[in-house]
């Protein structure tokens, strides 16, 4: 007899509470290898991949794509042995060779049972479970009540879609392969519901001998709102902590305009030389580590329970990305240790898996003090919010060429306006002028960052 085990949403670190099932990675009825990969979600902080510690039948899934769980609600439920021949399923105990009960030694945080690593199995096709002792038809009932059979829907961004709008994609004929539901289709139905919804509001010109009031209660029957987007995963923590820093802290801006001709001129030789090439980002994180050297009252937080600033000795320095997911800010550890050469390495390393999706939970949290190159948007100035605990955020625009007075004649110039948002609790406008004056020295004069090395 196969031994049902139910698999809880795991821990994931860094105080996350929820997450989201974004997509599921195997369906009822699959066979199921420890560590392997059952769910993919999406917390506030990343897209994780969680691994399931058992190794079996799945029998049960708990949460349609798109649904948000808490910490510790069921995920699964495996039968362990399912797939064995049936003697050694109907062995009760642990085996050492990887019998009913073989469970998982890598583990997340907050799941595991404790038992020792087994090896895995390969995965078997599902057909190898259909004569197995165990009641998938009534565990399938009660995880998906309400569904007689898999929606043919494979990308994430249309069941997205779907949900947000109301829509139940099981009332679709998809236009695709063997049926499958595609964005156009969605698109389509959400189109034909809100003129089924607008159409009683057609009528409305024949009674216009009807009392005054009719016609100006009839554009709010029809409503405004074209869509409701729920603040949730990424996109709900960068507003609750936006939000956290506009209330706690009272932050100032000040900004200079730099001539950047000698720092470009100096990365052309650089990377002219050979060797790993550096970027742009790097040399200025370079210059930022160096100024906080000079000023370590920017690279602090601040404890109000206690009433104390908190300087910090290590920088981890983040960094503010755009990406599908909206705007995340992975952390490079130990900025002040690196060189021009490894930052850059690390910048292209954590902008890859911000593309792809795959920053981790430690990519994202840490950090000390947040570089922000909003000049690749093409703008020149901003005033951003800080991100909170931290106590300032150095702002960078786009580079241009400008008139500009060079050895007392104006000459075209690569001009960049540098912006500090800073604090007022850890610092008066005094430092914050110095460390944002030295920045745009090393800028304007690189061999100026020469005497800090």
């Amino acid at each position: 007899m196969a031994q049902v085990l139910e698999f809880k949403l795991p821990d994931l670190g860094e105080g996350l509470t929820e997450a989201e099932i974004v997509r599921w990675l195997v369906a009822v009825g699959d066979v199921v290898a420890i560590d392997q990969p059952v769910v993919e979600v999406e917390t506030a902080k990343a897209m994780v991949e969680v691994p399931c510690p058992y190794g079996g039948v799945v029998t049960a899934r708990y949460g349609e794509e798109g649904t948000e769980l808490p910490v510790g609600a069921p995920l699964l439920t495996v039968a362990v042995g399912a797939s064995e021949p049936a003697p050694e399923a109907e062995s009760p105990a642990p085996a050492a060779d990887g019998g009913p009960g073989e469970t998982s030694g890598n583990v997340l945080v907050g799941y595991g049972t404790g038992a020792p690593a087994a090896r895995r199995r390969r995965v078997r096709p599902a057909t190898a479970v259909v004569t197995a002792p165990v009641e998938a038809p009534v565990a399938v009932a009660e995880a998906v009540p309400d569904r007689a059979g898999p929606v043919p829907v494979i990308s994430p961004l249309v069941r997205r879609l779907a949900r947000q709008n109301g829509l139940d994609l099981r009332a679709l004929d998809g236009s695709g392969r063997d049926g499958l539901i595609l964005r156009c289709d969605v698109e389509l139905a959400i189109e034909r519901m809100e003129q089924a919804v607008q159409a009683p509001a057609a009528p409305a010109p024949a009674t216009a001998t009807a009392p005054a009031p009719a016609p100006t209660t009839a554009p709010a029957a029809t409503g405004a709102v074209t869509e409701r987007v729920p603040l949730r995963g990424v996109r709900g923590a960068v507003a609750d902590k936006l939000s956290r820093s506009r209330r706690e802290i009272p932050e100032a801006t000040c900004w200079v305009d730099a001539d950047a001709t000698e720092l470009m001129a100096a990365r052309t030789a650089a990377n002219a030389a050979g060797g790993p090439k550096i970027s742009l980002i790097a040399l200025l994180a370079r210059i930022c580590t160096a100024a906080l050297a000079r000023f370590p009252e920017l690279n602090s937080t601040v404890d109000m329970d206690a009433r104390e600033i908190v300087r910090l000795r290590d920088v981890h320095l983040g960094f503010a990305a755009q990406t599908e997911r909206g705007l995340v800010v992975p952390v490079v550890r130990d900025a002040q240790d690196r060189s021009a050469e490894s930052l850059s390495a690390e910048f292209a390393r954590l902008t890859e898996a911000g593309r792809t999706g795959t920053l981790t939970p430690g990519d994202l949290t840490g950090g000390t003090f947040t570089l922000n190159n909003y000049g690749v948007f093409g703008v020149d100035g901003s005033t951003p919010i800080i991100n909170h605990p931290e106590a300032a955020m150095l702002g960078i625009g786009r580079i241009v060429a400008k008139p500009w007075v060079h050895d007392g004649e104006l000459a075209i110039r690569q001009v960049v306006q540098l912006s500090l948002t800073f604090d007022h609790r850890v610092c008066d406008g005094g430092t914050a002028g110095g460390f944002l004056r030295y920045v745009a020295d090393c800028v304007e004069q690189p061999a100026v960052l020469l005497r800090t090395l």
